[in-house]
């Protein structure tokens, strides 16, 4: 990725710049510019596991469906129980603040923990009509009918029950009261990340990848997490990047499975989540603020919790930084696409650069679901589109409110 900083992009940030650089703290580093063209919003998996009948871990079901296009049947493991059997489960969750120190300054996920308690991930919505959702130039687009029959309900919750028609019946996957555990910091060197600086004045931390994972990696050996539960580490505007160069980012999440260390004989399968919370502004696009990360990959681990759920290869233009990819991602296909929830206090106020980008509202990420994997059409499995359609079954959550027709029918080779 070219890190070159255009000449133009540099004049209108200096104003902004100047007015940063006079609150940083006594010793921290100055930020790096960078432009909005070099600011990707991806997510990515972390290791994978194949759980066995006797190990612990989270609740889980096995289906398996058949793919017209190739006539193959896939085998995939998610989360709860078994739709067709049209009862309720509830998993317990951690949410874990990591507080990292990059450049001198702090960049606190325990600033977040009360906005994403308060938030549709955890406390019961009305999904059956949205505010507002993204239009095809990302921006705020109108909202409308979303998914009757999934009022009072989380938002991954709501999702499944839309995945599999069970809008309206007893059907549930319910995410616990989190336990919240004490703020870890984490210390992050100059080889390991950088303070970046965006075109409204937003400084966010940018921090290795591989570096991050193995962070990750080295908490959850500690065992303090029960495998029967969803770890969620969350983080405040942390995006990272890959191998050496600093502009070759920014991942916002990522959701992965990793066999126990510990277990004396009762192994366990622990899965967990990281994502960070996204200030408005931080990203061009209006739906990448708040939870959209966050939310983007609790719904994945919904759907593919063990990070092994494989399909025929698909690949799209409203994703094109995930190239060509076999894997029942439900989040990647539609990043930076999402719509209104709920009311949000946090972060209201104006960016550096004067202007507000928040609305008072969360904003969850669409998700596609099985059908759209499986090139499955007509969709006899998912909820029927808000409009009568051809194929059925909608194909993402946002069913008729996905601005892109690519999202609207089943996925298309690569």
């Amino acid at each position: 990725m070219n890190a070159r900083i255009a000449v133009g992009f540099l004049s209108a940030a200096t104003a902004a710049l100047a007015g940063v650089l006079a609150q940083t703290p006594a010793g921290a580093s100055s930020p790096v510019l960078i432009n909005d063209s070099q600011i990707h919003a991806i997510s990515t998996t972390d290791g994978g596991a194949s759980p066995l009948n006797t190990d612990k871990t989270v609740p889980h079901w096995f289906g398996q469906a058949q793919d017209p296009q190739n006539g193959i049947t896939y085998g995939y493991n998610m989360a709860g129980i078994d739709p067709s059997l049209n009862a309720s489960v509830t998993v317990p969750t951690d949410v874990i603040p990591l507080n990292l120190v990059v450049g001198g300054m702090a960049f606190n996920g325990s600033d977040r923990v009360a906005g994403l308690l308060a938030s549709p991930l955890f406390q019961p919505e009305d999904f059956s009509t949205t505010s507002a959702a993204s239009d095809a130039s990302l921006n705020r687009g109108a909202g409308g009918a979303l998914s009757p029959g999934n009022a009072g309900v989380q938002l991954v919750d709501a999702q499944m029950r839309s995945q599999f028609n069970k809008a309206g019946t007893g059907y549930h996957l319910t995410l616990a009261t989190p336990v919240v555990h004490d703020a870890i910091v984490v210390p992050v060197s100059s080889n390991h990340g950088v303070v970046m600086q965006n075109p409204r004045g937003i400084l966010f931390a940018d921090v290795g990848l591989s570096w991050f994972q193995s962070e990750i990696g080295n908490l959850l050996n500690q065992g303090y997490i029960d495998p029967t539960h969803l770890p969620i580490f969350i983080t405040n505007d942390v995006v990272l990047y890959s191998g050496n160069n600093i502009f070759n980012c920014c991942v916002f999440g990522f959701h992965g499975a990793t066999r126990s260390r510990n277990g004396n004989g009762n192994q366990g399968v622990q899965t967990l989540a990281w994502a960070s919370w996204l200030s408005p502004g931080l990203a061009s696009q209006w739906a990448l603020q708040d939870i959209s990360g966050v939310s983007h990959e609790i719904s994945e681990w919904a759907s593919d919790p063990f990070a092994n759920n494989f399909v025929a290869p698909w690949q799209t233009a409203t994703a094109q930084f995930y190239g060509c990819t076999g894997k029942l991602e439900s989040g990647d296909p539609a990043v930076g696409i999402g719509f209104s929830a709920g009311t949000n206090t946090v972060d209201q106020g104006p960016a550096p650069d004067g202007v507000t980008y928040a609305d008072g509202t969360y904003h969850p990420q669409d998700e596609l679901l099985l059908p759209w994997f499986m090139r499955s059409a007509p969709n006899t499995i998912s909820q029927p589109t808000q409009t009568s359609s051809v194929e059925i079954g909608r194909y993402s959550f946002l069913g008729d409110l996905n601005p892109f027709a690519a999202l609207r029918g089943p996925a298309t080779g690569c």
